[in-house]
């Protein structure tokens, strides 16, 4: 999915020639923690709530606060998980669009981001999760793949996050059915670590109750 076509239409921009009263006003209407600014219709940045109220003069023009513009945008045919790191990297509500020339098209609020976000990584979509912790080195996609598909099941969407500190690789699987006792135990088997898993109580359960017979096979 393009940014353009999560464009809100409903959230002002500012003129330079706008009093820092006004931008506030709307600040505080449209809930959002930042506006875009724009000359004509040339984007020129968004302007913080937090910089309005530090403005000495709630009558003074936002022109004298142009220095204290964020650049932050994206470009109208770009991908809109470019607009989701603008928004956590510069830590706004909404992310401009532009065309090839800076015109302003438009933004993204974080709550269409959300719900995108949501349909892109199938939350809506019923079936278990894994997730598994594993050095960098040892990911293989497709020996994944196929202990998923050997237990009759396939995979959603997958997802790779690498920790910043230890560098291990956390895999999140999303799987298309719930009953996933017997794909955790396979992973297991395979000496995977499997550090989370969600699906119908009844086979987590079963998993955890074969375990503890298990040991206590073991202990006699």
């Amino acid at each position: 999915m393009l940014t353009v076509e999560l464009i809100n239409n409903t959230i002002p921009r500012l003129q330079l020639q706008d009093t820092v009263s006004k931008a506030l006003q709307l600040v505080n209407d449209y809930r959002v923690s930042h506006l875009p600014v724009v000359a004509d219709d040339t984007y020129l940045g968004l302007i913080s709530e937090d910089d309005l109220l530090d403005a000495e003069d709630e009558k003074l023009t936002i022109e004298v606060l142009q220095d204290d513009f964020l650049t932050a945008f994206v470009k109208e045919n770009e991908h809109f998980l470019r607009a989701i790191n603008i928004c956590n990297q510069y830590n706004t509500s909404i992310v401009p669009i532009i065309g090839d020339n800076k015109e302003f098209i438009g933004v993204i609020t974080t709550t269409d981001l959300l719900k995108s976000l949501g349909n892109f990584s199938g939350a809506d979509e019923i079936g278990g999760l894994i997730v598994l912790e594993m050095e960098r080195s040892q990911f293989s996609i497709s020996e994944i793949s196929r202990i998923v598909e050997s237990n009759d099941s396939t995979i959603l969407h997958l997802n790779t996050i690498v920790h910043p500190q230890t560098g291990m690789l956390t895999i999140t699987i999303h799987l298309n059915k719930r009953e996933i006792a017997t794909i955790v135990a396979t992973f297991e088997r395979y000496d995977y670590d499997v550090i989370y898993f969600f699906g119908n109580e009844k086979f987590e359960n079963e998993i955890h109750s074969n375990y503890r017979h298990l040991m206590n096979y073991l202990d006699i």
